[in-house]
Formats: C-alpha cells, sequence, structure tokens
C-alpha cells in the first residue's frame, strides 16, 4: 500500500514541477554543470594572493579541484602549505556526526591537521602564529544546522584577532533556491546555529561570510579581511548537484534535499534513518507499529552512525527516497507534515522532545505551536516577519543573481 501522505506530498511538488521558470531551471541545471567553475577552480584569481605567505588551508574531502584536492594542487604548485584546519566529520570526511576528531598528520602530504572539532572549535593564537593566510574551501548544504557555517565563523574570528586575511574558495549552494524556516533567536545560539538567519538560509557560503563580517557577527568589534573568490556562471535558479558527499550521513541529492525537513526529528525520539543506508530520506519509530505505515527500517551501528537513535529497534515509518528527484528539486518549502504527523502519531508526548529540539529550531515557538497542534500553513505564517526582515540583511551581500 502506498503511503497516503507520501503521495499527497509528491502530487502538490509534481503540480509545482510544471510550472515553467522551475521546468526552466531544471534544464538550466544540466547546462550549468558543464559551465559552472567553483571558486577552487579560478587558481588565476587567487594564487598571486598566496605568493610568499605560510599558508594554511580550512578544507575536507570536499575540496577539490576536478579530481585533484586543493592540498595537493596548492603543494604542486610550489607553495608553502603549513597546515590544515578541518571541520567536522575530518579532513577525509568519514567521521560520524558530532564524532570527536582528535588533531593528527596527514598520511599523505605529512601535514598537521589542527582539527576544530575535538578540543577545539575554533584556531588557538599558537595555531595562527605561523601563517599569513588561511584559504577556506569547503562544500556547505546552506542550512544553519550544518557546522561548516560555524567553524568558517569562529575562523574568521580568530584571524580578525591575529590580523590574518582569510580567502574563500566559493562553491554552489544546492539549497540556494529558497530561504525558510524560523530565524535563529540569540537565547538559542550554538556551535548548530550561531546567527539570526533561518533554517534554509539562501545563501552561498562565501555570501555567508560576506554577510557574517558585514553585520558585525564576529563580535567585539571585529572586521575579517575577506577575499571571496566567487563561482563563475551561477545563480539561484541553477539545481547544483553536489559531485561529492558532503558529510557521511548526506550520501545523495535526495538526502540533501530532504535534510532541512527531517533534520529536526534529531530533537525527538524519531529515527530519521541513521544507521540504515537511506540516512536522511526516511523516518519512523517502533511505537508506530500498526499505524498504517508501510515502512519498515532497523537502524544499525555503522561508521557514519555508530550509535544511531533507535538502535537495533524495528522502526515502522516512511520511505521518501521514492519520491522522485526532480520533485525534490522543485520544493521551495520545508515540508513540516513530516514533523506533525509524528508528532500526532506519538503516544507518549511529554517524551517526544528532547533538548536538542530547541537549538535544532533556534526558537522555543516551533515545540508550542507543534503541542499546540497548529497546522503547517499557520506555523510558517509565523515565520514569514523573521524571513523577510532576513532577506533585507541577505540582499545586501549577494554575489549572484536571485533569478536568472
Amino acid at each position: 500500500m502506498k503511503s497516503r501522505l507520501v503521495w499527497l506530498v509528491v502530487l502538490l511538488c509534481l503540480v509545482a514541477f510544471q510550472n515553467d521558470s522551475c521546468s526552466a531551471n531544471t534544464q538550466k541545471t544540466k547546462e550549468a554543470r558543464e559551465t559552472i567553475k567553483t571558486g577552487a577552480e579560478r587558481t588565476e584569481d587567487y594564487f598571486p594572493l598566496l605568493e610568499h605567505r605560510r599558508i594554511a588551508v580550512a578544507g575536507n574531502h570536499t575540496s577539490m579541484l576536478g579530481a585533484t584536492h586543493l592540498v595537493d594542487t596548492l603543494l604542486r604548485a610550489g607553495f608553502d602549505l603549513v597546515k590544515v584546519f578541518s571541520p567536522e566529520h575530518g579532513f577525509r570526511g568519514d567521521a560520524a556526526a558530532g564524532e570527536w576528531v582528535d588533531s593528527t598528520v596527514d598520511k599523505q602530504t605529512g601535514l598537521p591537521i589542527v582539527s576544530l572539532y575535538g578540543s577545539n572549535r575554533r584556531p588557538a593564537p599558537s595555531h595562527l602564529h605561523d601563517i599569513d593566510v588561511i584559504v577556506f574551501d569547503i562544500q556547505d548544504v546552506g542550512v544553519r544546522f550544518y557546522t561548516y557555517i560555524s567553524t568558517m565563523t569562529y575562523i574568521m574570528e580568530e584571524a580578525a584577532r591575529q590580523k590574518i586575511p582569510v580567502i574563500i574558495l566559493d562553491r554552489p549552494n544546492p539549497l540556494r533556491h529558497y530561504i525558510d524556516g524560523p530565524v535563529l533567536e540569540p537565547a538559542y545560539s550554538s556551535f548548530v546555529g550561531l546567527h539570526p538567519v533561518p533554517v534554509v538560509h539562501g545563501m552561498t557560503i562565501g555570501e555567508y561570510a560576506l554577510m557574517v563580517n558585514g553585520e558585525g557577527w564576529l563580535g567585539d568589534g571585529l572586521t575579517c579581511n575577506v577575499t571571496v573568490i566567487p563561482v563563475e556562471n551561477y545563480h539561484s535558479g541553477i539545481r547544483y548537484s553536489l559531485p561529492l558527499q558532503p558529510s557521511p550521513n548526506l550520501p545523495n541529492m535526495h538526502a540533501i534535499y530532504l535534510y532541512p525537513s527531517l533534520c529536526f526529528f534529531e530533537g525527538t525520539q524519531i529515527s530519521l534513518g541513521r544507521g540504515t543506508d537511506k540516512p536522511f530520506q526516511v523516518y519512523g519509530h517502533p511505537a508506530f507499529k500498526d499505524k498504517g505505515f508501510d515502512y519498515v527500517f532497523t537502524p544499525l551501528s555503522v561508521k557514519a552512525a555508530p550509535n544511531p537513535p533507535q538502535l537495533g529497534n524495528r522502526c515502522y515509518g516512511r520511505d521518501l527516497s521514492t519520491i522522485p528527484l526532480e520533485v525534490l528539486e522543485c520544493m521551495g518549502e520545508i515540508q513540516l507534515d513530516y514533523l506533525i504527523e509524528a508528532y500526532k502519531m506519538y503516544a507518549d508526548k511529554d517524551s517526544f522532545f528532547n533538548s536538542f529540539f530547541e537549538r535544532l529550531a533556534g526558537t522555543s515557538q516551533l515545540r508550542q505551536q507543534l503541542k499546540d497542534g497548529k497546522s503547517a500553513e499557520l506555523i510558517r505564517e509565523s515565520w514569514k516577519p523573521g524571513i523577510e526582515s532576513y532577506k533585507s540583511i541577505r540582499s545586501q551581500y549577494l554575489l549572484y543573481p536571485d533569478d536568472d
């Protein structure tokens, strides 16, 4: 039996897909993949900025120029590369979400790797005393609680204190085509959300850096000397497919498109597929047995998720991986129906949420709205004033057209 909710979502999105602009953008995506040139690939624009300087690279497995890693490219070009700063998931991108990552030495290059997801979340002065410039090149996914933008902010902050310039090699944002979600309130600022932006912020990582700098979000009156090397031939109409998975539990574009909607489940008792072959593409719970759900899965301990929620428990829920990719590409909002339905179905309402939920939502309002039985439309309506205010700020820092 087909899931009524899934096919309702599919039907609504298929209608959206008939929209001429969405169909045109999908076609332009296919054409643009051959013409886009990432900031890292524009070596003629940033190589001159690195001459006779001691360099640190903030990067991971996504820091690629075609088939060659940025670190290897710089070393082969003869630059004085001193060290690497690595974010969550480590330099090679294989550490699980939230897994402590130790500083180490890269076996392939012999370079010291300073982990910024272990004992340090930001570079210490001792990590910066022997460098003249930081090159930041990490593929982001455009969602507030994805921690790469927090790592970038902390790097910018400490670089500003030490008067070290930062060069950001920009990359496309696969979710730049829409803005949605509650704007974070200062009381809920954390590493999974530092700034007053919506869940889906609609900016590339380079644009985001300019906003952090320009809005004074580094604090203490700090301003970082930032240079962004933009992406060529890019605009928000392009649905950019990432050539590499950005982290272990976002293995494909289905997961990336569903991530903003399903990540709220990290703040609940519901499994979102960690420990399965469909992370961020399914959701469910053992208590949903006999509730009419047609998909069954059991989270296991795997490298990408050693201790996932509902480990070893048979879960009943939804398989969203069957939604056609072209439908997901045209979704222009967070899908709240998944969260609303799961809360309604969960019998023990008092235990549904955990303390992480507010940090993900960036507000206490969403939990209360779910408890009050608010519809997706009413919840979304409450986001509009914050989103509109944010858009006016965002518009000052855009490097690429919103439409083509």
